[in-house]
C-alpha cells in the first residue's frame, strides 16, 4: 500500500522515517533523507517551482505581442490559482507523496501503487490522532521524547505498509513502553476569551505516563472522572460584492474525549426538535434542520427517531460523535461590504465594511482579512475607523505578499468596523489590473458560538451509580474555513 512513512518538523527535519518497501529499485536506504528533503522543499515552495515552470512554458511564444498578453493574463491567474501545495502529487523518484498537516507538522508517506487518496489520506489522519492520544500533545518535542513508543505504535498499526491495527484502545494491549508527559505549549494563549483553549486534562495519555522529572503517573489514580464534549463547526460562506451570500455551507462536528472510571455508557441528548433533511415537512419554525448526518459506530441509535438521544460506550481517546453538514439558510456572523473608486488614473480607493450580526453578547477572536492588491503597487496607506471593544486594530499593506492585512483582536457582536485603503499603482489603471484586487478573504474564531444552533441537552452516565459525580466540560466553537468575498 505505502512505500514509506515520516514525520517532518516546520523546518523540515526529519523526525520519524520508517521504510516498508524499496519501491525505487536499487539500494535507497542511505539516500532516504534526500528524497524527505526534495518532498519538503516541493511543499514548501509550491508558488515559485510552478511559477518558474510557467514561465518556461510561455517563454518560446514570447515573440508575438499576443503572447505576451495571454502570457500577464496567465501570471494575474497564478497569482490567484497558485496556494498551498495540493495533498497528493508525484516526485521525480517516480513515487507519489501524500501528507496531511496537523500542529505544524507534516505526516507523509510515499506509494508507488494506484491506491486510493482518500484512504491514505484517511490513514495518515489516523495515525496522528493515535500519536496525539498516547503522547498527550501532538507537538515536535512529545515526538522527539517519545520516538521509542511511536515507533511501537507505528509496528503494530503498519505491516509491510498496510493498516492492520488503528484503534486507540486495542493497542493499549500491545503497547509496552510509557509515555513521556511534555507540558502542552496552547496554540490558543493569544486568544481573547479562554473558553477556546481546551482543558489541560485533554492533553494527558491515554495510559500511565512519565513525567519530566521520571516519575510515574497512573491514569487511572487520582484523576478526575472528566469528559469533555467539543461543538466545532467551520463556515464555508462566498460573497458578492454587493455584500449578498452566493453560496453558504457548515462543516460540524461533536467530539468527544473521556477519561470517566469504569467506562460507563453514556446518554447524549440533542435538541428535540432536529430535522435531518430539509425535505422533511414536519418541521415548526425555528427547528433545527441538518441536509445530513453520519455518527460514530460506537453509537446506539435505538432512541434517536424518538426523542433524539445517542447512546454509546465512549472509546479510548479522543473520538468524533458525529459529523453533520448545513447548506443555506442560516444567518452569517459577518458580513462583507466592500467598495472600489477610482481617484485617478493611478490611485485606488478601497473602503471596507465589517458587520458582525451576531448577538451582542458573543465576538470574534483573532479576526483578520486579507486583501489582495495588483502586483502593480507601489505603496498603500491603511486608515482604521474602529468602534469600541474591538481592542487592538492594526491594517497594512505587506509587501512581500502584495496583501492589505487587516487584523483585530476582538469583534464584537452588533458593531461595524471600517478600513479605507488608498493604493497607489505604477501605472495606468485598466480593467485588468482591477481584476487583480481580490478576493477577501477573512479568517475568525468566534468561542460558546454556534451558527446552526444544535444544542447538547445533556449529557449523562447511562445508569445511575452512587458517588459517580462526572465532570461534563461542554464548549462551542465556531470557525472560518473559507470566508471569502468577491470583488
Amino acid at each position: 500500500m505505502i512505500s514509506n512513512f515520516f514525520v517532518l518538523s516546520p523546518r523540515g527535519d526529519t523526525i520519524i522515517a520508517k521504510q516498508y518497501r524499496n519501491d525505487r529499485g536499487g539500494s535507497t536506504g542511505a539516500h532516504e533523507r534526500s528524497h524527505t528533503e526534495a518532498f519538503f522543499r516541493k511543499i514548501k515552495f509550491w508558488d515559485e517551482m510552478n511559477h518558474s515552470l510557467a514561465d518556461i512554458q510561455t517563454k518560446p511564444f514570447s515573440s508575438s505581442a499576443l503572447a505576451q498578453q495571454q502570457s500577464e493574463k496567465s501570471d494575474a491567474a497564478n497569482k490567484k490559482d497558485l496556494g498551498d501545495a495540493p495533498p497528493v502529487f508525484m516526485m521525480p523518484d517516480g513515487l507519489s507523496y501524500l501528507h496531511v498537516k496537523r500542529n505544524g507538522l507534516i505526516f507523509g508517506c510515499a506509494t508507488a501503487r494506484n491506491v486510493s487518496a482518500v484512504t491514505i489520506i484517511e490513514l495518515l489522519s489516523t495515525i496522528a490522532r493515535v500519536f496525539k492520544d498516547y503522547c498527550g500533545t501532538l507537538s515536535e518535542e512529545a515526538i522527539r521524547k517519545n520516538f521509542i513508543l511511536l515507533y511501537e505504535l507505528l509496528d503494530e498499526m503498519l505491516d509491510y505498509g498496510y493498516p492492520q491495527i488503528t484503534r486507540t484502545s486495542t493497542l493499549k494491549s500491545c503497547v509496552y513502553n510509557e509515555p513521556i508527559v511534555i507540558d502542552n505549549i496552547g496554540t490558543t494563549s493569544n486568544m481573547v476569551n479562554p473558553k477556546t483553549a481546551s482543558a489541560n486534562s485533554v492533553h494527558k495519555p491515554v495510559i500511565s505516563s512519565v513525567n519530566a522529572n521520571g516519575r510515574k503517573t497512573d491514569s487511572g489514580v487520582n484523576q478526575k472522572n472528566e469528559i469533555f464534549v467539543d461543538i466545532l463547526e467551520r463556515l464555508n460562506v462566498l460573497f458578492s460584492a454587493n455584500g449578498y451570500v452566493l453560496n453558504s455551507t457548515i462543516d460540524g462536528c461533536i467530539q468527544m474525549k473521556s477519561y470517566l472510571a469504569g467506562n460507563p455508557e453514556l446518554r447524549l441528548a440533542l435538541n428535540e426538535d432536529l430535522i435531518i433533511g430539509k425535505n422533511q415537512s414536519s418541521g415548526t419554525y425555528g427547528s433545527v434542520t441538518v441536509d445530513d448526518i453520519n455518527f460514530n459506530d460506537c453509537v446506539n441509535l435505538a432512541e434517536f427517531e424518538s426523542s433524539r438521544t445517542l447512546t454509546f460506550v465512549p472509546p479510548e481517546g479522543e473520538f468524533i460523535v458525529l459529523n453533520y453538514r448545513l447548506t443555506g439558510d442560516f444567518s452569517t456572523p459577518f458580513r462583507i461590504f466592500p467598495s472600489i473608486d477610482e481617484v485617478d488614473s493611478k490611485t485606488l480607493e478601497i473602503t471596507l465594511l465589517i458587520r458582525a450580526e451576531m448577538p451582542q453578547n458573543h465576538f470574534g477572536a483573532n479576526v483578520s482579512i486579507e486583501i489582495p492588491l495588483p502586483k502593480c503597487t507601489s505603496v498603500a496607506h491603511c486608515n482604521v475607523i474602529s468602534s469600541p471593544g474591538t481592542g487592538y486594530t492594526n491594517a497594512e499593506y505587506v509587501r512581500s505578499t502584495g496583501n492589505i492585512l487587516w487584523t483585530m483582536k476582538k469583534l464584537p457582536g452588533g458593531t461595524e468596523q471600517t478600513m479605507k485603503a488608498k493604493v497607489t499603482l505604477s501605472q495606468t489603471c485598466t480593467t485588468q489590473i482591477r481584476r487583480e484586487i481580490g478576493p477577501i478573504n477573512m479568517n475568525f474564531e468566534i468561542p460558546m458560538y454556534n451558527v446552526s444552533k444544535l444544542q447538547v441537552r445533556y449529557l449523562r452516565i447511562a445508569e445511575g451509580m452512587a458517588g459517580y459525580t462526572p465532570y461534563r466540560w461542554v464548549r462551542y466553537v465556531t470557525q472560518s474555513s473559507s470566508y471569502v468575498c468577491r470583488l
